[in-house]
C-alpha cells in the first residue's frame, strides 16, 4: 500500500519545497527560508503553510514559472500535476493489497485508492477503521498519494453506519469503479451501465427502485438488460442451495427468480428454453454453470 521508496523520496524532496515557497511568497513564518528550517517546524505550523498553499493554488503554477529550486522540467511537472489536488473529509475505509480506499462524504459517493508514504496507514492511524479524516490526495506518477498530513477524528461508529459506510462503498465501486489517478473526469453513463450499477446490489436496488422503473420504462430495450442481471443475482443463491444438494457440473437458466430449466449442456438448456419459453420473454432468461469439483 506504500509509494515505492524512490518515489517517496522524490516527493519529500518537492512537496517541502513547495511550501517553504507558499512561507516565503505569504509570508507566514519569517524566520524560516530553507528547506532545513522549514523542516524543523511543528506539525500546526506547517499546517498554516499547507493551508495557505491550498487556499491560492495558483502558487503551484508560480513556484513551476520561476524554478527557485532549479529541479528538472520532469521534477516540475509533478508539481503542476497537483494543481489536481483534492482536499477534502473521507472515511479512510479499508485496507487493500494495493492500496488504502479513501471513501469520501459527497452524493454520489466515490471511492479513491490511495498510497501511503513513509509509513503503512496502519502504523498511522491507531483507530479501528473505519476512520473520518480530513486530508489532502495528490496525484503523483499516475498514482494517487497524500500530501503526507491525515488528520483523523476521534470518533467510532455503530452498526448502523457502518453498514450505510458499506453501501456507499459498494455504490462507489459499482458506479464508478476505484478511482486510482487524477483528476478524475467523469464519464456519463449509457443507460444500459446506469441500470447495471443500479441493480448491482440489494441497497441500490432499494435506493435507485424508481430510477430502475423509469429507464425501462423510457427504454423497454433495458428489459432485458434488468432481467440478465437479477439473474446473475438469483443464480448465486441457488448455486449455493444446488450445491448444498450435491449437484456438480451442470447447466440451468433462470427466469424471473424462478429456475425454469435444466442439463447436462449449455446447448441442452438452451434448447430446452426455445421449446418452453414464450417468444417475447426468451431473451430474459439466464443461463448459468453449476460447476463440479
Amino acid at each position: 500500500m506504500k509509494q515505492s521508496e524512490e518515489d517517496t523520496k522524490l516527493f519529500y524532496k518537492l512537496y517541502p519545497a513547495l511550501l517553504v515557497y507558499t512561507n516565503q511568497q505569504k509570508g507566514i513564518i519569517r524566520s524560516v527560508t530553507t528547506i532545513d528550517e522549514f523542516m524543523q517546524l511543528p506539525s500546526e505550523e506547517i499546517n498554516k503553510i499547507r493551508e495557505a498553499l491550498y487556499g491560492q493554488p495558483g502558487l503551484i503554477d508560480a513556484f513551476v514559472q520561476e524554478k527557485p529550486f532549479n529541479f528538472s522540467q520532469n521534477a516540475l511537472e509533478i508539481v503542476r500535476s497537483w494543481n489536481n489536488f483534492l482536499k477534502a473529509e473521507f472515511y479512510l475505509f479499508r485496507y487493500l493489497k494495493k492500496y488504502a480506499i479513501f471513501l469520501d462524504n459527497r452524493s454520489p459517493p466515490k471511492a479513491y485508492g490511495v498510497l501511503a508514504l513513509v509509513s503503512d496507514f496502519q502504523d498511522i492511524v491507531s483507530q479501528e477503521l473505519p476512520v473520518y479524516l480530513k486530508a489532502v490526495l495528490l496525484p503523483f506518477k499516475g498514482q494517487i498519494i497524500y500530501d503526507g498530513l491525515l488528520i483523523p477524528s476521534p470518533v467510532s461508529f455503530g452498526p448502523g453506519i457502518r453498514q450505510d459506510l458499506k453501501e456507499r462503498y459498494q455504490e462507489a465501486k459499482a458506479r464508478f469503479g476505484i478511482i486510482t489517478s487524477l483528476p478524475w473526469v467523469e464519464i456519463e453513463d449509457s443507460d444500459e451501465e446506469r441500470l447495471k450499477s443500479y441493480l448491482s446490489s440489494e441497497a441500490m436496488r432499494l435506493k435507485y427502485g424508481g430510477k430502475i422503473d423509469r429507464l425501462i420504462k423510457k427504454d423497454p430495450s433495458l428489459l432485458t438488460v434488468y432481467h440478465q442481471e437479477m439473474g446473475k443475482v438469483h443464480a448465486r443463491t441457488y448455486g449455493r442451495c444446488l450445491s448444498k444438494i450435491g449437484l456438480r457440473n451442470a447447466w440451468f437458466a433462470i427466469l424471473e427468480g424462478e429456475v425454469v430449466a435444466g442439463g447436462c449442456t449449455r446447448a441442452e438448456v438452451e434448447r430446452i428454453l426455445d421449446e418452453i419459453i414464450p417468444v417475447e420473454k426468451r431473451d430474459f432468461a439466464y443461463v448459468f454453470h453449476l460447476k463440479g469439483e
